[in-house]
C-alpha cells in the first residue's frame, strides 16, 4: 500500500506534467520542450508500475493505450450536433441577416439594436464532442449523424492539447475541431511517397482516418491537435465572446484570430482581409470564416432549422478553380424524373480533393457555355457542393470536339422525355430548361423515390440502404415503396447479403417503422419542393393527411414558409390518381399515421406554446416535440411572455432563468409525462 507521502508525490508529478503539457501544446510556450517533462513522465510511470493502485484514468501516462481496440462503440449525443449552412457572397450574408432580423422582430417586437457577431476562422478538420463529468473527460465522440457518433475517447486521450481534467465540476459538453498540422501532413505524405503509396489529398481526411485507427499508438504518432469553440451543455456565459474566453480559462486551446463585429460591414471587412492573408502561417488549413450571432438570447430565439442553426453561417473562401478536359457527358435521372447532364473529366485537384465529375445543370446551361465533349474547361468547387463547369477555353480547341446532343429518350427506361416545368403562377406545364422522363415508373426514378422514402428523415428503416433497395427492386420483390411493408423473412433470407438473422432484423425494422408521424409521412412521399421543415409545417396546420389531400393552392399559399411554387407542387402531386392510390396502399399494408389525439378531438395542448430546455431522460427532444404537436400544441425555440410552459430537463440553460423572469410556468420531466 502506497504511503500518504508517495500519494502526494504522484499528485504533484501529475500536476506539474499537466502544467507543462498546457504550456507546450496549448500556449505554445517556446521555453517549454518535450524534454522538460520526459523525465517527469518516466518517474511517474515507474511509480505507477510499482504501485498500480495509484494509477487513474486521467493520469498523463494513460494518454496512449497499449491495447488495440476491436472497434468503436456508439455514443448518443446529449446535445444534437448540427452543421452550418454555407454562404459564398456578401449577398448571401445580407440575406441571412435579413431572415434573422425578421424572426427576431417577431419574437421581441422590434429589431434588436445591440446585435453583434463573432467571427472565427473555419478550421478544416474533424468535429469532435467532449463530455466532462465531475471535472473528468468521460467520452469523446465524432459528430456521426448528429444524434449518434462513434466513441473515440481512447484515441482522443493521445491529443495532448485536450485536457483530461478540468476545474468545472458540473457536466460540460465542449465542441471543437481535431486537426492535423500542416507540417505533420507534409511529413505523412513524404513517408507515403517513399513507400510508393498514393499521397493524401488534404489534412482533414488524414485527421479523420487517424482518429478512427484502432491502434491508439498510431494516433499518438500523428500528433493530432485540437481547437475548442463551443460549450454546448453546461455553465456557459451569455455571449459567444465570453464563451471563447471561458474555454481558455478552463485550459482548452482556442484560436486567437476571432473578432467581435458590430455589423455586417465589419464582418465583410474581416472576411476580405483573411481572404487575402497568407493563411499558411496558421498551423492548420483554413477554408473560410464561421459567423455566429454573439448574444445567446438571440441564438435561443432563432433556434434551428432541420439541419443547422439559424444563428450561425459558414462563409467560405472563393471556390478553388482548375482546368481539365471533358471526355464524356452522361445524363443522370433524379427521383422526380429530371435528367441532369454530368461531365466526366480528366482528374483535377480542387480544394484538396481529386475531381472527375462536374454538373452541367441542364441543356440551356450547355448552350450558354457552348461546351462540347473534348473541350478544355475551367471547373470550380465551392465547399462541399458538386463541382461545376465555369467556362470553356475555346481558344484551345483543335477540331476534335463533339457537340452534346439533347437526349430524346430516358437513358434508363428508354421512355420519351419532355422539356417542361411547372409555372408557379398558373399551375400548368410550360416549356422550360428541364428535361423530364415521361415514365413515372422509370427504374431510376423509383430507386431514388424508395431510397428517399426509407431515409432517416422519412420512415427511417434501419438497414435498408441504397444497395438493399436496388437489390429488392432487381429481384422483383418490390416495385414501389408500399411493397416494403409486405416483405417477409422468407422473401429476404434466400437473397445474397442476407441470412435468417439479417432478414429478421430488416423485417423487424420495417414493422417498427409502420407507426410514423404525419410530418415524416408527408416528407416520405417525396413531393417536389417539400422538405423536412415544410412537412412539419403542413402537419401542424392540417393535422390529418385527408385534409392536406384536399387543400387548395390558395389555402397553401397562406401558410408561412409555403410559397406559390410549393403550393402548386403539392396540389399537383395529390391531384394524380396514382399518388392517391399509393397512400391508400400504404395504409392497407399496415402504415399507421400517428395523429390519434387530433383525430378524436383530444387536442389537450391546443393554443398552448411549449419551450424545451435541458436533457430529457425518457425521450429525445424531437420525440417530445412530436408528442406536443400531436396534442395540438406548438413548440418554440425561445421563451417569451407568450410561452405557456417551459419543460425543464437536466442541465437546463438560460431558458429556465428567462422563464422565471417572465413568470412562465415551468414543469419537470415527471410532470410533463403526466400532462402527456
Amino acid at each position: 500500500m502506497a504511503s500518504q507521502e508517495l500519494k502526494q508525490k504522484v499528485t504533484k508529478l501529475r500536476s506539474q506534467i499537466d502544467d507543462l503539457r498546457h504550456k507546450y501544446h496549448v500556449l505554445n510556450d517556446p521555453q517549454v520542450t518535450d524534454k522538460m517533462y520526459e523525465g517527469l513522465m518516466d518517474e511517474l510511470r515507474k511509480l505507477e508500475e510499482q504501485h498500480p493502485e495509484l494509477r487513474t484514468s486521467d493520469s498523463p501516462t494513460q494518454r496512449v493505450a497499449g491495447k488495440i481496440a476491436s472497434g468503436f462503440s456508439k455514443v448518443t449525443h446529449q446535445v444534437p450536433q448540427w452543421s452550418f449552412d454555407d454562404a459564398f457572397s456578401r449577398e448571401d450574408l445580407d440575406k441571412w441577416e435579413e431572415r434573422n432580423m425578421k424572426i427576431l422582430e417577431k419574437q421581441f417586437g422590434s429589431k434588436p439594436t445591440d446585435l453583434s457577431y463573432v467571427c472565427e476562422l473555419k478550421i478544416d478538420g474533424l468535429h469532435i464532442v467532449l463530455t466532462y463529468e465531475n471535472g473528468q473527460l468521460q467520452t469523446a465522440a465524432t459528430r456521426g449523424d448528429g444524434t449518434v457518433g462513434e466513441d473515440v475517447t481512447q484515441n482522443v486521450k493521445t491529443i495532448h492539447s485536450i485536457p483530461l481534467t478540468i476545474q468545472e465540476k458540473e457536466t460540460l459538453v465542449v465542441e471543437g475541431e481535431v486537426w492535423l498540422g500542416t507540417k505533420m501532413f507534409a511529413q505523412v505524405n513524404k513517408e507515403r511517397e517513399k513507400a510508393g503509396e498514393a499521397l493524401y489529398a488534404n489534412p482533414r481526411n488524414v485527421a479523420a482516418g487517424t482518429l478512427r485507427q484502432l491502434d491508439s499508438q498510431i494516433v499518438a504518432a500523428r500528433k493530432l491537435q485540437f481547437t475548442a469553440y463551443d460549450i454546448s451543455l453546461g455553465n456557459a456565459p451569455d455571449t459567444q465572446e465570453k464563451e471563447l474566453k471561458q474555454l481558455g480559462t478552463l485550459r482548452f486551446p482556442t484560436d486567437d484570430d476571432w473578432q467581435v463585429c458590430k455589423n455586417m460591414d465589419d464582418v465583410w471587412k474581416m472576411y476580405v482581409e483573411w481572404q487575402h492573408r497568407d493563411v499558411t502561417r496558421k498551423p492548420f488549413w483554413v477554408d473560410g470564416l464561421v459567423i455566429k450571432i454573439n448574444q445567446k438570447k438571440y441564438q435561443d430565439a432563432l433556434g434551428f432549422t432541420g439541419k443547422s442553426p439559424r444563428w450561425a453561417i459558414a462563409m467560405k473562401f472563393p471556390a478553388e478553380q482548375g482546368t481539365t478536359t471533358i471526355r464524356d457527358v452522361y445524363w443522370q435521372v433524379g427521383r422526380t424524373g429530371v435528367l441532369t447532364p454530368v461531365a466526366h473529366m480528366d482528374p483535377v485537384q480542387l480544394a484538396g480533393t481529386t475531381v472527375t465529375h462536374a454538373t452541367l445543370h441542364n441543356m440551356d446551361e450547355i448552350k450558354r457555355l457552348r461546351v462540347k465533349v473534348c473541350d478544355k474547361v475551367v471547373v470550380e468547387k465551392a465547399g462541399d457542393i458538386i463541382p461545376k463547369v465555369l467556362r470553356v477555353l475555346d481558344k484551345m480547341r483543335d477540331g476534335s470536339e463533339k457537340a452534346i446532343r439533347e437526349p430524346k429518350k430516358c437513358p434508363v427506361c428508354l421512355s420519351a422525355v419532355t422539356r417542361a416545368q411547372i409555372d408557379a403562377g398558373k399551375g400548368k406545364q410550360e416549356s422550360g430548361a428541364g428535361i423530364v422522363c415521361t415514365n413515372s415508373a422509370c427504374y431510376a426514378q423509383e430507386l431514388r423515390r424508395i431510397a428517399h422514402f426509407v431515409s432517416k428523415a422519412a420512415f427511417n428503416i434501419d438497414g435498408m440502404g441504397k444497395k438493399i433497395v436496388e437489390q429488392l427492386v432487381d429481384e422483383g420483390l418490390i416495385k414501389h415503396a408500399a411493397d416494403i411493408f409486405t416483405l417477409t423473412v422468407g422473401d429476404l433470407s434466400a437473397l445474397e447479403r442476407f441470412g435468417e438473422k439479417s432478414a429478421e432484423n430488416l423485417v423487424n425494422a420495417i414493422e417498427t417503422s409502420q407507426d410514423v408521424t404525419l410530418a415524416r409521412f408527408i416528407f416520405a412521399l417525396g413531393i417536389p419542393h417539400v422538405g423536412e421543415e415544410t412537412a412539419v409545417r403542413l402537419a401542424d396546420v392540417y393535422g390529418k393527411i385527408e385534409k392536406l389531400q384536399q387543400a387548395t393552392q390558395e389555402e397553401l399559399e397562406a401558410i408561412e414558409d409555403v410559397g406559390s411554387t410549393v403550393a402548386v407542387s403539392i396540389v399537383s402531386w395529390f391531384g394524380k390518381k396514382e399518388n392517391q392510390e399509393f397512400i391508400d396502399t400504404l395504409r392497407e399494408n399496415g402504415v399507421r399515421i400517428q395523429y390519434a389525439n387530433k383525430q378524436i378531438g383530444k387536442q389537450v395542448f391546443a393554443g398552448k406554446t411549449f419551450v424545451l430546455t435541458g436533457t430529457l431522460s425518457t425521450m429525445t427532444r424531437d420525440e417530445a416535440k412530436e408528442k406536443i404537436r400531436a396534442r395540438g400544441g406548438d413548440v418554440s425555440g425561445s421563451v417569451s411572455k407568450k410561452t405557456d410552459f417551459v419543460v425543464v430537463g437536466e442541465n437546463a440553460g438560460s431558458k429556465a432563468e428567462k422563464a422565471k423572469s417572465f413568470g412562465v410556468k415551468m414543469v419537470d420531466e415527471e410532470e410533463f409525462g403526466r400532462m402527456l
